[in-house]
């Protein structure tokens, strides 16, 4: 099912044009909805999952929080119009389909209303965290990842002008990318190329490659199979799998987030962390 509601989290980092030009390129394709979802946390909330502010909040007062937040949501609404104007996309009319978009604003207690608010839509992008004080937040990707049951779209710092045209797939064997695949699956028939990549070293028990291949002939996606010899760590056989993507002259990558735990990767690393440190094309995940 093609991606007609898109959800943009929004955030202020120096990737937010690339987030809303990167949603933008799919909502183009499918005349979608794009939504624009800005949060405004309490200070309690804002404290307690660690948002933005919320720790340096507590040297001043709720109301001087309260202050800063307004004025946060000021400025990424007025960027969010920008957007709107500088591609002359319109508001939502009742019951048409077309390319429009929308700013939502909300107070709530923390970051957890992305993930719920992401349930009910076909897509939702975010940007991949960087270093620097202007950056995306992992926290948000994550919640979305693994609180709305969707996939995401990761944006890279740079907005891409395509996006599936020329695809790989780095395939593990696990159940995170399994879903993935799954959910793309439309983006795979409408590519020009379709890439199984699998790198030795990286694998989980479950279906080979050849597998992988099989099954999307049955379904009228032609696919070629790479393999990559060698024994590796799973953080060596995530930049692989980027290396790659950029040989190919991919213009997206698809990809399982986190078959090893969060915790796991952070203590030892691990494919999914090593590309959301590195990509420099979106990366369509699932969990």
């Amino acid at each position: 099912m093609p991606f007609r509601s898109i959800l943009v989290p929004l955030e202020e980092s120096d990737i937010l044009p690339s987030v809303l030009h990167t949603a933008l390129v799919f909502a183009k394709r499918y005349e979608s909805y794009i939504e624009g979802l800005c949060i405004r946390p309490t200070l309690a909330g804002a404290v307690a999952v660690g948002f933005e502010g919320g720790a340096a909040a507590l040297s001043g007062t709720e109301e001087q929080f309260e202050q800063e937040q307004r004025a946060r949501a000021e400025r990424l609404h007025a960027e969010f119009d920008a957007f709107k104007k500088a591609n002359n996309i319109p508001d939502p009319e009742f019951g048409v389909a077309k390319l429009c978009a929308k700013w939502v604003e909300d107070e709530a207690s923390g970051i957890g209303v992305f993930g719920q608010r992401a349930r009910v839509f076909d897509l939702t992008v975010v940007g991949r965290p960087m270093p620097g004080s202007m950056t995306p937040a992992m926290n948000t990707l994550e919640t979305v990842l693994f609180e709305s049951g969707r996939p995401i779209l990761v944006a890279p710092p740079t907005p891409p002008t395509t996006i599936g045209r020329n695809i790989v797939i780095g395939w593990n064997g696990g159940t995170e990318t399994a879903r993935a695949i799954a959910l793309g699956k439309f983006l795979l028939r409408e590519a020009e190329k379709v890439t199984v990549l699998a790198v030795e070293g990286g694998m989980v028990p479950g279906p080979s490659a050849e597998d992988v291949i099989t099954n999307l002939r049955r379904d009228a996606v032609e696919a070629e199979l790479k393999v990559i010899p060698g024994r590796r760590s799973a953080a060596e056989a995530g930049k692989i799998i980027l290396e790659q993507a950029y040989e190919l002259g991919a213009d997206l990558v698809i990809k399982g987030g986190y078959t090893q735990s969060r915790l796991r990767q952070m203590i030892f690393g691990g494919a999914t962390a090593a590309i959301l440190a590195n990509a420099e094309v979106p990366v369509l995940m699932a969990h």
